[in-house]
């Protein structure tokens, strides 16, 4: 049962129709990029950041676990030129038939949660808990983002800061990718409403996914409306970890800049169109 839930909590549910990008292209056909088993992909791209300059297209692109990618889907992610894939994961997270994924591209382990999602310590907590009590915990994760995985994000805008080509991804696309995606934006100088709009854009995108999950959570025993912190982003969330940046460090910028030590004019040069 463990397994079983580890696995709809990584996003892998071969079942679920995945949305595509209309912002994501094969080539010069122009035809939308569709995928059998990723979600929540997304490329920056279009983003009005510094001075007006936008995100350049086909640079930086966020998405659920693509690890069980399938033959076709690693197919078209080949088309994007991704020089690395960087995951959020922890390892009790991860499952033994991702390998094929792992053979096809640079897959760079940043651990970030580490115990906080193993099935062992979630299962119970969800079977037990109030919906209060998953939104606290939710809150709470946010909050040592910045605080207790600072090296693994550091390390993180350090690779986006050489200029590559970067898929970055968590389970679902959307807390741990999610907290990513705020830190680069910014450090892009994109407008706060854009960031947010794009943290919650997770919510549509993953939509079928946690229909799909919570009606297998329910048959074990799970309450949807308990699980449902756990399955969506809000804003109260992101504004925890916006509140513990300004509270240690004065802004996020300060954060990036002196806590993340991320030369941010070389993150723009390469990135800014």
């Amino acid at each position: 049962m463990s397994s079983q839930i580890s696995s709809l909590l990584s996003g892998v549910a071969s079942d679920e129709v995945r949305d595509g990008d209309p912002s994501l292209k094969l080539g010069s056909s122009g035809a939308p990029l569709l995928f059998d088993n990723i979600h929540n992909l997304r490329d920056l791209g279009g983003l009005h950041g510094h001075k007006s300059r936008r995100i350049g297209a086909g640079r930086l692109f966020r998405s659920g676990n693509p690890g069980m990618a399938s033959s076709n889907d690693i197919d078209k992610l080949r088309t994007l030129g991704l020089d690395v894939v960087i995951d959020f994961r922890a390892a009790e997270e991860k499952s033994d038939e991702e390998c094929r994924f792992a053979d096809a591209f640079d897959w760079m382990a940043l651990p970030v949660l580490e115990g906080s999602m193993s099935m062992t310590e979630l299962v119970p907590r969800l079977r037990s808990a109030t919906r209060q009590e998953m939104d606290d915990f939710m809150l709470q994760l946010y909050r040592d983002f910045p605080i207790k995985h600072q090296a693994a994000f550091g390390r993180f805008m350090k690779e986006a800061q050489t200029g590559r080509t970067l898929l970055y991804h968590c389970s679902t696309g959307k807390d741990r990718a999610g907290f990513a995606t705020l830190l680069l934006l910014s450090a892009l100088d994109v407008a706060p409403d854009v960031i947010f709009a794009n943290y919650m854009e997770s919510n549509r995108r993953n939509r079928g996914l946690v229909q799909g999950l919570l009606t297998r959570l329910a048959s074990l025993e799970i309450s949807p409306d308990v699980a449902m912190p756990l399955l969506e982003v809000r804003p109260a969330y992101l504004q925890a970890a916006l509140e513990i940046m300004r509270q240690q460090w004065g802004s996020t910028e300060r954060f990036v800049n002196e806590a993340l030590a991320v030369d941010v004019e070389e993150l723009r040069a390469h990135y800014l169109e």
